[in-house]
């Protein structure tokens, strides 16, 4: 059973959930509790004014057709205007404000998701898809902000013009109230049996959005594949069904939603008629006036106004409902991976790394890397080097701690990475991937983060040691050159050199290097190589690289296998020694004398 699936049904096991979620989303409204205060206020002397006006017809009607009073008339007419104006005034002022709270409190949910997105670890994000949590930062909370924007000042003014109808209608005439009052048992029942279905539904609606919008993300994400494979109609075809899954369950909710208004709709039309069916005999009969009569029908079209729009924000808070079940169980996922509560903050690194007896897994029982030790003295360069999967990148990923061993510690500079927090050792720390990530903005910026408060001196030194200042000073732009979105405007020689400026501007003591390389031509290469050997200068560095040629130089290399650390030492040393290496350069160098195996 899928996810949302099991959520849906236990949706409908549990309504009173919906109060419980919603409860979580309105205590969001307590910082603003003094507009929110002066809201509720106007909203009430709005809606108790617009109680009155019916009152007034009366009063208007009996002035007519049994006083035949024009001075009176011309008198109630005034008035009539008076209350139109001042309930227009205290509804617009108490919408308004209502209105402000909600798109702050809106705003404050969707800065808090996002900030807790950011406080999750990497293996958060490799466990959901990007879209998922796209739809939840804009659709999730755009079903929030309907619901306390617009349904929650509905809510409240309906609420009070249906007390005070009813409460009016029972002072006027209690056995024509007896008709309304029949009428709410049947609609408190389908409230509860629509309701749940609605809620069910809107929360399928969102899972079906979300993976809708992971659809059209990961396809245009990767639209250079998508191109180059000519699968255009598969993914329209692929994202076509998606829509039309999400229709079928959208088209289901609005059906049922539309019986349910439409149920609680005929109900009050019945009632309406059987009102007037019964006042007409009560005028007749003298025991109501002509303008009681009025008065009355203007108070139970204002109940029947008042149930069916809240017949609607009921169906519209049980949207909201789902959606706020989706952004909180984000919210209560806790971080895998935190500082320790004494953790204290690194101080500035010389750059000595040591792992003792590391062993860690992605899975319970499959360990990646198998009891793992090794020093590295304050700039040496070291490079890690094996087959595919032999746990070199998750080895390098346990320098700035994105992921934590099962056992064994790794230590920078004799501090226990467990011990510090994770801010501080990032901050010293530089990466250069084979897979250059740069944001949709200028080249300028993109090297300034790696440094944000870096002067644009300091941007075009970076640039001019990544060997990079050449090709952005003949760009019309220079450094002010939009790179679009991952970069794309750039080569991949540009791309990863923008990457080594913007690490040579961090200026950090540890340098990671991860394929940083492996994809480019030789002439890149050869300008990239330059670029990370200035880079490289006094720093601790880690290189990973299966281009053995790369490499050669490092001070020392660890060869991995199955996780396991199986040699080590220099290049010429481990060309002198049987064993995996050996085997690995046979293949790239075909040196004299080394069989290919």
């Amino acid at each position: 059973m899928s996810e949302a699936t099991s959520s849906s049904e236990d949706s409908r096991l549990r309504p009173e959930r919906l109060w419980a979620s919603l409860r979580r989303i309105f205590r969001r409204a307590w910082p603003y509790r003094g507009r929110l205060g002066a809201a509720v206020a106007l909203t009430v002397l709005g809606a108790a004014v617009a109680l009155v006006v019916p009152l007034g017809l009366r009063e208007l009607v009996d002035a007519v057709f049994q006083d035949e009073n024009r001075a009176l008339l011309d008198t109630l007419a005034l008035a009539l205007v008076g209350l139109f104006l001042a309930r227009s005034a205290a509804a617009f002022g108490g919408k308004y404000l209502l209105g402000w709270t909600g798109e702050r409190v809106v705003a404050d949910l969707r800065q808090e998701v996002y900030r807790h997105l950011h406080r999750q670890g990497l293996r958060f994000f490799e466990d959901r898809r990007t879209g998922d949590l796209t739809s939840r930062l804009t659709n999730d909370v755009g079903s929030v902000r309907s619901a306390v924007t617009d349904a929650l000042p509905n809510l409240l003014t309906q609420s009070l013009s249906l007390v005070g109808s009813v409460a009016l209608m029972v002072v006027l005439n209690w056995r024509l109230s007896l008709i309304i009052f029949l009428i709410v048992p049947a609609v408190t029942g389908l409230a509860v049996y629509f309701g749940r279905k609605i809620r069910a539904l809107a929360r399928d609606i969102q899972d079906r959005l979300a993976d809708t919008t992971a659809v059209a993300e990961e396809a245009l994400a990767a639209i250079r594949v998508v191109k180059a494979f000519a699968r255009s109609d598969y993914e329209v075809t692929r994202y076509n069904n998606a829509v039309e899954e999400l229709f079928g369950t959208a088209r289901y909710r609005v059906l049922v939603s539309a019986l349910f208004e439409s149920g609680v709709g005929l109900l009050f039309f019945a009632a309406l008629t059987a009102i007037f069916w019964y006042g007409g005999i009560e005028v007749l009969a003298g025991r109501l006036t002509e303008g009681d009569l009025v008065a009355f029908v203007f108070y139970a079209f204002n109940i029947a106004r008042s149930v069916g729009s809240m017949s609607q924000l009921y169906s519209t808070f049980n949207s909201a409902a789902g959606a706020t079940e989706r952004l909180f169980a984000l919210l209560d996922a806790s971080p895998a991976l935190q500082d320790a509560p004494d953790a204290t903050a690194l101080p500035p690194l010389e750059g000595r790394v040591r792992l003792q007896n590391v062993t860690f897994a992605y899975e319970e029982g499959r360990p990646v890397l198998h009891d793992l030790s090794m020093d590295v003295a304050p700039g040496e360069a070291v490079a890690l080097v094996g087959p595919s999967g032999a746990g070199k990148s998750t080895l390098m990923s346990l320098l700035p701690r994105f992921y934590a061993p099962q056992s064994g510690r790794v230590f920078v500079d004799g501090h226990n990475l467990a011990t510090v927090t994770r801010r501080s050792l990032r901050a010293q720390i530089a990466l250069v991937s084979q897979e250059v990530q740069l944001f949709n903005t200028t080249i300028g910026d993109n090297i300034r983060y790696g440094r944000l408060d870096a002067s644009d001196a300091a941007v075009k030194e970076a640039a001019r040691a990544a060997n990079a200042h050449g090709f952005i000073a003949d760009l019309p732009a220079g450094y002010d050159t939009a790179v679009g979105e991952r970069g794309v405007k750039l080569s991949g020689g540009q791309r990863q050199r923008v990457a080594i400026a913007r690490a040579l501007l961090r200026d950090a003591r540890l340098l990671l290097l991860d394929e940083a390389t492996s994809s480019l031509d030789s002439a890149s290469e050869a300008l990239v190589q330059e670029a990370l050997e200035r880079l490289m200068e006094g720093r601790t560095t880690f290189i990973i690289a299966h281009r053995l040629s790369t490499v050669q130089n490092a001070d020392r290399l660890f060869v991995l296998d199955e996780g396991r650390i199986v040699q080590r030492g220099t290049h010429a040393e481990l060309m002198q020694e049987e064993g995996l290496y050996r085997r690995l350069a046979s293949y790239q160098f075909r040196e004299p004398g080394v069989p290919a195996e």
